[in-house]
């Protein structure tokens, strides 16, 4: 049998597989429901540098457990791990403990974008103006974050026992891409192709994520080969049975359960929304199950766990 890392390996790689289709979440932040704990990356250790070892210890255990029973509770196939404190030497000895507690049940992966995002709102218009007066810089500056990050997976090669990388940087509102596709291809594709193909020659499993509407540069993002794209927004006018038309014969698809349904909508609407997605993602393979972005506080657990069951009676191969 199988290990949901196999199957979702499997899945990226857009062989065959037989029984329930992967799933996994981005993030789940509903730990506190859970399990009675806050999410990795909701904690505050601003006096970590006056822990004792012994109390490191215990907090990285902990993590480790938060992140090992959210998989094995919600049967996710992949963790992707939130370090904190978020030093590169904090990373290793998480991604080391996980790894010692689940062996190779569990997919392992971490952020690991260097592209060029959406600015935040506070300086949007001066990057903006950035941008477009010193483009050359622009450039210079994008290869050097990939150059980065590039050397950055080549130590967590060397280390060992992780699987891949979510990369998690927004490209779109719900309107649209913030950036034109022609000036999207200048500054980001070149950069995200290099970036991709580094981490996959490094033998990386990649995860590219961006949430809204991502059409206008569909075909810009499927031309850097990641093994899979995430999160196919609904929200954003995202259907996933074009997307899976267009490009799901080379890149496999994550999500586009609609999270705005998840917290608004009837349970009818919720139940038929994960359907759409089982029905239309998963014939040919190269589909895993997930929201259209992730579970996120204020989310309604019964909501989550409402979708699950769709998944468990509809979203299986045939044996």
């Amino acid at each position: 049998m199988m290990t949901p890392r196999e199957r979702l390996i499997a899945t990226l790689e857009h062989r065959p597989i037989t029984g329930r289709c992967p799933h996994f979440e981005l993030v789940f932040f509903l730990t506190m429901e859970a399990f009675g704990k806050l999410h990795p990356s909701q904690r505050s250790f601003g006096q970590w540098h006056q822990m004792t070892e012994t109390e490191r210890q215990l907090h990285r255990n902990d993590l480790a457990d938060v992140f090992i029973m959210t998989a094995e509770r919600f049967e996710h196939s992949a963790i992707f791990l939130h370090p904190n404190p978020g030093s590169e030497e904090e990373t290793l000895r998480l991604i080391d403990i996980v790894r010692d507690k689940s062996g190779d049940k569990f997919f392992l992966m971490l952020h690991g974008d260097a592209t060029y995002s959406i600015p935040g709102g506070d300086h949007m218009m001066d990057w903006c103006a950035w941008l477009y007066e010193n483009l050359d810089d622009a450039k210079r500056q994008a290869g050097k974050m990939v150059d980065d990050q590039i050397a950055r997976c080549e130590r967590l090669k060397k280390h060992g026992g992780l699987d891949g990388f979510a990369l998690c940087a927004d490209y779109c509102f719900n309107t649209g891409p913030f950036l034109s596709p022609a000036m999207f291809g200048e500054v980001v594709t070149p950069y995200l192709a290099r970036l991709i193909k580094a981490e996959r020659d490094m033998g990386f499993y990649v995860i590219k994520h961006t949430d809204g509407n991502i059409m206008p540069i569909l075909d810009q993002l499927a031309q850097c080969e990641p093994h899979a794209l995430h999160s196919i927004d609904p929200q954003g006018g995202v259907d996933i049975a074009e997307v899976k038309h267009r490009i799901g014969d080379r890149v496999a698809l994550v999500g586009n359960v609609n999270c705005g349904l998840l917290t608004t909508g009837t349970d009818e609407e919720v139940i038929e929304s994960a359907r759409y997605c089982l029905r239309h993602g998963m014939p040919g393979g190269g589909y895993v199950f997930s929201t259209s972005n992730c579970v996120f506080t204020g989310m309604r657990l019964d909501r989550y766990e409402l979708i699950l069951d769709v998944w468990r009676k509809e979203g299986n191969y045939p044996q």
